[in-house]
C-alpha cells in the first residue's frame, strides 16, 4: 500500500481516523509496561508459550487506519493485507522481481491490451471455499464500478475496459491502452461471496465480524481499535504454513518505551516510528541478545506544500496560506533548507541526501538534479527570490506582502516522529534568519486538517514499492478527492497537466528503458515545481532479540528491511528461537527464504476509541 505504502504511502494516504481515548491500559503502554491479564501479552524471554504456541511481538509507532483492503493505505495496514490476501503476483525477496503469487502464469495479446492470468488449483479461503478466478475478477470489477472502493488502489483499474472470468483457473482483463504495470498489480484478492454482501464500501472498514475470511499466509482473528489486530498462521496456506503461531504488532506512542519493552523481552522486535533514532539504535548494539538491522530503506522523507485543495471538478477549499502557490517562494523555502545538517545532526548518518522522488535503492528509477538545476543550500539566493516574489524585509527583519502582512506558516508535524520534531526546530532557525515565520503543529492525528486542506506545509513520507506507478499516480489530477474534505489517493493536491501526460506516457510504455526515462521526467517535474521537497532517504533502523527469533531475511536479502515490506516473506518464514526445525524457504519463492516469524498479528495501539470511515495520516511512513 502507499508501497502504494502505498503507497501507499507514507500513502500518506489513504488515513481513518481515529480518536484515541486514555485510561490505565494506555498509560501501561506508554509506559512500556504489559497490561494486567492482557492474554494477548507473551511471556518476557520467550518465544513459545507452555503450551508450545510460538509468538512473535512486534513494537510499532503507527496504527491501523482500516482493516479493508479498498480503503487502507497506510504502510502497517497495508501490510498486514499482504498477510490476509493474496495478490495476482509477488515479489521475490533477494531482487524485487515479479514471481507468482495467486497466479502462476500471466500472458498479454499481441497488442498487449488483453492479458491473461492462470490462477492456482491450491488456493482456498480459510472457510473452506475455494479461491477462483472470479474472486479476482469481482475485486477488480467493483474498483471499477465503485467509487469507495476505489479508494486506496483504484489506479491500477483505471485504465481496465472490461475484466472476466471465463473459467475458475482464468482470469482475462482487457485494457483500454497498454498498461506496463499488469504484472505488478499491488491489489489484495479478496472472496466474492463475503464482500458481495458489503453495502458502502467507503464506510465499511472490515472489523464487523472475526475470523475475517482470507487466503493469505495468515488469518485475522479479532481485532480492537486502538488497542489490537490479532491473526494466526494459515495451516493451509499454499506456499507453507509460517513457523510461528502467533505474532503480535503492539503499539507505542513512547518509542523509548518500545525500546524498554525490547530490553525487557516483552517485545521480540522494534520497528521504530519509523526507525529507531541512532542513540537508541547504539544503544542497543551493545545490548544483550539484541540486533540491529541498519540498511538502506525504502522511503524518502520530504516537505509538501500546499498547493491549494481542490476537488477533481475545481471547486477550491481549505486555508492553505496563498503565498505558497508563487513557484519562487516554494523554492525559496526549499533553498534556505540545509539537507547535510539533517543528515549530520539529526538522522547522524543513517540516511543519505535526499533529491528525487525515487530512493537511491530503485536504481533504474533513482535520478538525481543536474547542476544547474538543483536546489542547493542558499540562504542568500532563497532571499533574493522572496525579495522577486514581492516579500521583503521591514524594519523588523520580518517579510511581509505588499498587504504589510508578516509571511507566517503553519507546518503539520506527527507527534509520534522525533525527525518532524527535530527538523522543525531547525526549519524555525532557517527560515527565521530569512524573516519567515514558521509553526510547527505536532499532533497525533493530522489526517484532519491535510484531508481539509487545512495546512501551509507538512512533513510527508513514503515507502515506495519496486514499480513506483503507485507513488507517482498519487500526483495526479485523477487523484484529488471527487468532495471536498474527503479521503482521496492524492498526497497532497497537486495537479499539473505536463505531469499528468508524462504519467500516462509511461503508464502505456511496455520497454524497461523508456519507461524508467519518463518517470525520471516526473521526478524532474515534480522537483521544479517545488511541491516537494525530498530531504532525506532514512536507513531502515530496526531491532530484534535473537533470544526469540532465530532468524530473519531481509528484503532485500543482501542488505534491506525487516518490516514493511514488498510482500509477506519476513512475518511468513521466520523461525522461532527454540524448537524450530525444517527448511523455512518454502515453495514458489526465493531461494534465499525470507523472513521473521508469523501467525497471530496484534496491533496493539493506545487505548479505545472510535474507527469513522475517513482514514488518518499519522506518521510519515502511511503508505508502502
Amino acid at each position: 500500500m502507499v508501497t502504494r505504502v502505498p503507497p501507499h504511502p507514507s500513502r500518506p494516504r489513504g488515513r481513518l481516523r481515529v480518536l484515541l481515548a486514555s485510561g490505565v491500559a494506555a498509560l501501561a503502554l506508554a509506559a512500556g509496561s504489559v497490561v494486567p491479564g492482557n492474554p494477548l501479552a507473551p511471556a518476557p524471554q520467550e518465544a513459545h508459550a507452555a503450551d508450545g504456541t510460538s509468538t512473535l511481538t512486534v513494537a510499532v509507532a503507527q496504527s491501523v487506519d482500516s482493516l479493508s483492503p479498498f480503503l487502507a493505505q497506510r504502510l502497517l495496514s497495508t501490510s498486514i493485507h499482504r498477510l490476509m490476501y493474496d495478490f495476482l503476483t509477488n515479489y521475490d525477496a533477494k531482487d524485487n522481481h515479479t514471481i507468482p503469487g495467486l497466479a502462476t502464469a500471466w500472458e498479454p495479446s499481441a497488442d498487449k491490451l488483453t492479458w491473461t492470468y492462470t490462477i492456482r488449483s491450491d488456493s482456498k479461503w480459510s472457510d473452506g471455499e475455494k479461491a477462483t478466478a472470479e474472486d479476482a475478477a469481482w475485486t477488480f470489477n467493483k474498483m471499477m464500478t465503485d467509487e469507495g472502493a476505489a479508494t486506496s488502489n483504484g489506479s491500477f483499474v483505471s485504465n481496465f475496459r472490461k475484466v472476466t472470468a471465463p473459467s475458475p483457473d482464468k482470469l482475462v482483463i482487457e485494457l483500454k491502452q497498454p498498461q506496463a504495470t499488469m504484472t505488478a498489480l499491488d491489489v489484495p484478492i479478496v472472496p466474492k461471496h463475503v464482500w458481495e454482501k458489503v453495502g458502502d464500501f467507503s464506510k465499511f472498514n472490515n472489523d464487523t465480524k472475526f475470523p475475517i475470511v482470507g487466503n493469505g499466509p495468515f488469518i485475522l482473528t479479532d481485532y480492537k481499535v486502538d488497542s489490537y489486530v490479532k491473526l494466526k498462521a494459515n495451516k493451509d496456506f499454499w506456499r507453507g504454513a509460517p513457523k510461528f503461531d502467533e505474532l503480535v504488532f503492539r503499539y507505542y506512542k513512547d518509542q523509548d518505551a518500545a525500546v524498554a519493552a525490547l530490553r525487557k523481552g516483552e517485545v521480540s522486535f522494534v520497528a521504530g516510528s519509523p526507525s529507531l533514532t541512532p542513540a537508541q539504535a547504539a544503544s542497543l548494539k551493545s545490548a544483550e541478545n539484541i540486533k540491529v538491522n541498519d540498511a538502506p530503506g525504502r522511503r524518502f522523507y520530504a516537505l509538501a506544500t500546499n498547493p491549494g485543495a481542490r476537488t477533481k471538478d475545481g471547486k477550491k477549499f481549505g486555508d492553505g496560506h496563498a503565498a505558497l502557490l508563487d513557484q519562487k517562494v516554494r523554492q525559496a523555502l526549499f533553498m534556505a533548507v540545509d539537507r547535510t545538517t539533517i543528515i549530520d545532526k539529526v538522522f547522524q548518518g543513517h540516511a543519505i541526501e535526499g533529491e528525487g522522488y525515487i530512493p537511491p535503492r530503485y536504481g533504474s528509477y533513482f535520478w538525481k538534479p543536474a547542476a544547474g538545476q538543483k536546489h542547493a543550500f542558499d540562504p542568500v539566493k532563497a532571499g533574493a527570490l522572496l525579495d522577486e516574489a514581492g516579500y521583503k524585509k521591514n524594519s523588523d527583519g520580518k517579510r511581509a506582502g505588499k498587504d504589510g502582512k508578516p509571511l507566517d506558516f503553519r507546518i503539520l508535524c506527527h507527534a509520534t516522529d522525533p525527525n518532524d520534531k527535530a527538523i522543525g526546530k531547525y526549519l524555525q532557525e532557517w527560515w527565521g534568519d530569512l524573516g519567515v515565520g514558521l509553526k510547527v503543529d505536532c499532533r497525533d492525528n493530522v489526517s484532519d486538517p491535510w484531508y481539509a486542506g487545512e495546512y501551509d506545509l507538512a512533513f510527508d513520507g513514503w515507502s515506495v514499492n519496486p514499480d513506483p506507478d503507485f507513488v507517482m499516480s498519487i500526483h495526479t489530477c485523477a487523484a484529488l478527492p471527487a468532495k471536498a474534505k474527503e479521503s482521496a489517493a492524492t498526497d497532497n493536491f497537486i495537479c499539473d497537466k505536463q505531469y499528468d501526460e508524462l504519467y500516462a506516457k509511461q503508464l502505456a510504455e511496455y520497454d524497461p528503458a523508456k519507461r524508467a526515462d519518463l518517470i525520471k521526467q516526473m521526478e524532474s517535474r515534480l522537483y521544479d515545481t517545488g511541491y516537494m521537497n525530498v530531504m532525506a532517504y532514512p536507513n531502515a533502523v530496526e531491532a530484534y532479540r535473537t533470544d526469540q527469533i532465530k532468524s530473519i531475511t531481509t528484503m532485500p536479502s543482501d542488505a534491506g528491511n525487516i518490516f514493511g515490506q514488498d510482500g509477506y516473506w519476513s512475518w511468513w518464514s521466520a523461525v522461532p528461537a527454540s524448537g524450530a526445525s525444517g527448511d523455512s524457504s518454502g515453495g514458489g519463492g526465493s531461494s534465499t527464504g525470507v523472513l521473521i516469524g508469523v501467525g497471530v498479528a496484534v496491533v496493539v495501539l493506545a487505548g479505545g476509541g472510535l474507527l469513522f470511515a475517513m482514514r488518518r495520516r499519522s506518521t510519515a511512513e502511511d503508505r508502502e
